[in-house]
């Protein structure tokens, strides 16, 4: 990737009371942490405890009935404040669009805000394409490539932009358990390479323990707690407990009537 990006400063978000509700049901009941810069912030929780609605929130998609959104220290509702941050989002589909190529989706926001000229643009895609490892596969069709590929095309399509801060939303889910090492494993390079600041929402275990410097367990639009992996194996709330070492246990001697 260029020396720009190798030089680009993270940034550091700070989230105050964040309260939302929808149809009068509460669903973030008043989140207060800190994500620090070239940080990889995970959050965890059960299906239905905010996360995904938390992420809406920090790219801008949703405005909050109370509370706040900074970054760098500057509330996201504040005018320019939004402009002046490279925020990427990789979503849990991957969202891309099959009427373009992989190359096409790739540099959609270069060419869509004519940052750069078409040559450039084309050499910025391939460099892109291959530190995910998909070398050459810029006339692809999103339609030809398997999950995984997908996800890593959207990893490629973030890089693009020299983001400072990368949102993921469960990076992993549908992938087979090789594929989301790999993806484990990009998450991981590009903060080496670049130190963009990370947060991620997954349900996947080895995923959060594999790359969080910190972790956030989030239940009912709640904080539960905020450590380190090791301090969040060893924490001893139980429903923090039961969620992080939640196991499938069956009885197999039970007959069905």
């Amino acid at each position: 990737m260029s020396d720009h990006s190798k030089n680009s400063h993270s940034v550091s978000v700070q989230v105050h009371g964040l309260r939302k509700s929808f149809d009068g049901v509460p669903v973030l009941r008043g989140l207060d942490f800190e994500v620090h810069r070239s940080e990889v912030f995970v959050i965890m929780g059960p299906s239905g405890s905010g996360k995904s609605v938390l992420l809406k929130h920090i790219i801008g998609l949703e405005i909050p009935d109370q509370g706040e959104i900074l970054i760098d220290g500057e509330s996201i509702q504040k005018p320019g404040v939004m402009d002046k941050v490279r925020m990427a989002m990789v979503f849990q589909s991957g969202a891309l669009l099959n009427s373009l190529t992989v190359g096409e989706n790739v540099g959609l926001y270069l060419t869509e805000h004519r940052l750069r000229p078409p040559e450039d643009i084309a050499r910025v895609v391939a460099e892109s394409l291959e530190v995910v490892g998909l070398k050459g596969l810029e006339n692809r069709s999103p339609s030809e490539l398997s999950g995984g590929m997908k996800k890593r095309v959207a990893l490629a399509r973030a890089l693009v932009i020299e983001p400072q801060l990368i949102l993921y939303d469960e990076p992993t889910s549908e992938l087979d358990p090789l594929m989301a090492v790999t993806i484990a494993e990009e998450i991981l390079n590009l903060k080496r390479r670049t130190q963009v600041t990370s947060i991620v929402v997954s349900h996947d275990r080895d995923l959060a323990f594999g790359v969080a410097d910190r972790i956030a367990i989030i239940n009912e639009g709640k904080i539960l707690f905020i450590g380190t992996p090791n301090e969040v194996k060893n924490h001893s709330d139980p429903l923090i407990k039961k969620f992080i070492h939640a196991e499938l246990t069956l009885d197999r001697t039970r007959t069905t009537p």
